[in-house]
């Protein structure tokens, strides 16, 4: 009987790890929300995955030409998730990001200057960094993090705000 408490804990232990679905390579963040602010800012990631943040939020939907990354950032603190791509990324790899985020009613798709990797999502407190657009995990972050846990105003308004672009 001894025995069967000492083995308890590695169990437990080995139960919780095998439970836990959290998605390869994905980095977190900590932000407050409601940080509102007129202007430009500056952002610790690249790009951005919270923090101050225009008062409007980005309008959600697919556009063509760069965000201004304060607009975008208040659409992620209301559950939208943001992916963005490097300009010169193939139009075969654009059209498949099109489709993962086709009828994805709180998700921003663009372009975005100067990214670590050809493709980059992400929400509020949460970003992740991949190669191609087939990447499985686009689809993984997609369905934690849209509407997900981290938002702060999840189910806040996600059009009715700016819709313009840089």
């Amino acid at each position: 009987m001894r025995a069967a408490f000492q083995i308890l804990p590695v169990i437990l232990l080995t139960l919780t790890a095998c439970g836990s679905k959290g998605i390869e390579g994905v980095q977190t963040f900590t932000y407050p929300a409601g940080d509102h602010r007129s202007g430009s800012l500056v952002y610790a990631e690249n790009p951005p995955a919270g923090g101050a943040h225009n008062p409007t939020w980005q309008n959600c939907g697919v556009y063509t030409q760069p965000l201004y990354s304060e607009y975008a950032v208040h659409s992620l603190e209301h559950g939208a998730v943001w992916i963005t791509y490097r300009p010169d990324l193939d139009a075969a790899q654009v059209t498949a990001l099109k489709t993962l985020v086709d009828g994805r009613p709180y998700t921003l798709l663009s372009p975005y200057d100067g990214l670590p990797s050809p493709v980059v999502a992400s929400a509020w407190g949460a970003q992740l960094k991949v190669d191609k657009a087939d990447d499985s995990r686009l689809k993984a972050f997609l369905d934690k993090y849209e509407q997900g846990p981290t938002a702060p105003e999840r189910g806040a308004a996600c059009s009715g705000g700016y819709g313009g672009t840089r």
